[in-house]
């Protein structure tokens, strides 16, 4: 029981093949209390969703674009816990014109959009839930990130945000450091996520961990995040923050193909 007795807050839970449905479900396995997060139309869908868990969980409406709902959401977990042990960021969101190789045209209204959903969220959960997280000890805060150290095609103004997701990671470390609070993204491979499919190009995606991944890779199956995740707030790793955890079959460490043939005699 990994996590028993620790009191968490998912966001982004919309289906049973959503990351975030993973951690929590796998939470709840250790021993955690889970309660989840939903905003407009999907927040129906989270609801129907979290009836299905077990035990079954609340769920709180939370735009995370809106300081007044993150406000709420922490007022209402102080006064039923207290405190929170973890919290996992699983929120990002790119207008269509921000994606698909539109990247030269895109205006700052969908530019901006995607930064404020996918980098500034980030940093708004450690202002509203650190007091929070400081009254469980510290507690630990996770993001979801995708491979930022290169331009992927398609990817446009969703890979600039997650670089700036990186960025903001390493200065949410800085400032929640001191009351003991670990701050840490996932980066993982691609899952056929409602958040994935929607991105031009996807396909490409699976095609390049297909081939790097010297581990390989299962599009399919999003427990190994799930499992990190949890790690990351369990007492397991009371020294990590500030990172970037890669759980991706190693296919960001290969710069080619793992079954590229081998000529012989070649130099380098």
């Amino acid at each position: 029981m990994l996590l028993e007795g620790r009191r968490l807050l998912v966001t982004g839970a919309l289906n049973t093949r959503s990351i975030a449905y993973a951690a929590a479900a796998l939470a709840q396995q250790q021993g955690a209390e889970v309660v989840l997060t939903g905003f407009g139309r999907g927040l129906r869908i989270t609801r129907r969703l979290a009836a299905t868990m077990d035990p079954p969980c609340d769920v709180l409406e939370c735009d995370v674009t809106r300081p007044e709902q993150l406000t709420a959401v922490a007022d209402e977990l102080h006064r039923r816990w207290g405190r929170l042990d973890g919290v996992l960021h699983a929120v990002a969101y790119a207008p269509a014109d921000a994606l698909g190789g539109n990247f030269l045209d895109t205006s700052w209204a969908d530019a901006g959009t995607s930064l404020h959903v996918s980098v500034y969220s980030f940093a708004a959960f450690g202002r509203h839930f650190g007091p929070l997280l400081a009254a469980a000890g510290g507690g630990s805060l996770v993001g979801l990130d995708f491979d930022a150290g290169q331009a992927w095609p398609g990817y446009d103004w969703m890979g600039v945000a997650k670089a700036g997701l990186e960025s903001c990671c390493r200065y949410l470390a800085h400032a929640l450091g001191p009351q003991g609070t670990r701050v840490n993204l996932v980066a993982a491979g691609p899952l056929r996520t409602v958040a994935a499919t929607s991105i031009p190009g996807f396909d490409l995606f699976e095609s390049t961990w297909a081939d790097r991944a010297p581990l390989g890779w299962d599009v399919q199956d999003a427990s190994a995040v799930a499992r990190t995740v949890c790690a990351l707030w369990s007492d397991w790793l009371p020294a990590v923050t500030g990172e970037v955890l890669h759980v991706d079959g190693g296919a960001h460490a290969v710069a080619a193909g793992v079954g590229a043939p081998v000529v012989a005699g070649a130099t380098r």
